[in-house]
């Protein structure tokens, strides 16, 4: 017999996020974190290259840096998604530009939405994210039950 359709999945209290931004928009996420430390400290910060290194140097948060954006670094955030090792995405990308990056972005804006991951991509939407109740408690979602999924897909093959 099959699991359910979804699973429960909780965001813990304590979010992992993980922080990105295009070139053109790494002074705003630097200013947007100075601007929410007080909540930020609070939670586990990762990111990709550059930012998270001007982040934490410029803020004295601690972050943990990944590859930047080209060299893998979205898609290795992509990963700690499905991992569930990351609960919250702040990506200030640049609508304006275009980047060789492009479809690893895409991927990991996929790969968000699959694993119904909060992502924001631009300030207004940080700021309302960052000071949602659901920042200091736990939230409850569902998922698409992926084993079930598998297993369903390999009895039909």
């Amino acid at each position: 017999m099959f699991e359910n359709e979804y699973v429960e999945c909780v965001l813990p209290a304590q979010k992992s996020i993980a922080l990105i931004a295009h070139d053109n928009k790494k002074k705003d996420m630097v200013e947007w974190c100075m601007k929410n430390k007080k909540i930020l400290e609070h939670h586990f910060l990762c990111g990709t290259g550059t930012t998270a290194k001007l982040v934490a140097d410029k803020t004295g948060l601690p972050v943990r840096g990944y590859n930047s954006g080209p060299l893998g670094g979205d898609q290795q955030i992509g990963a700690r998604i499905v991992e569930e090792k990351i609960d919250l995405v702040i990506f200030f990308s640049d609508p304006l530009m275009a980047q060789p990056h492009d479809p690893d972005v895409k991927a990991l804006l996929r790969i968000a939405q699959v694993y119904d991951i909060p992502i924001a991509n631009n300030r207004a939407t940080a700021d309302f994210i960052i000071t949602s109740e659901y920042m200091e408690k736990e939230y409850s979602r569902k998922l698409i039950n992926f084993r079930r999924n598998v297993a369903m897909r390999a009895k039909e093959m």
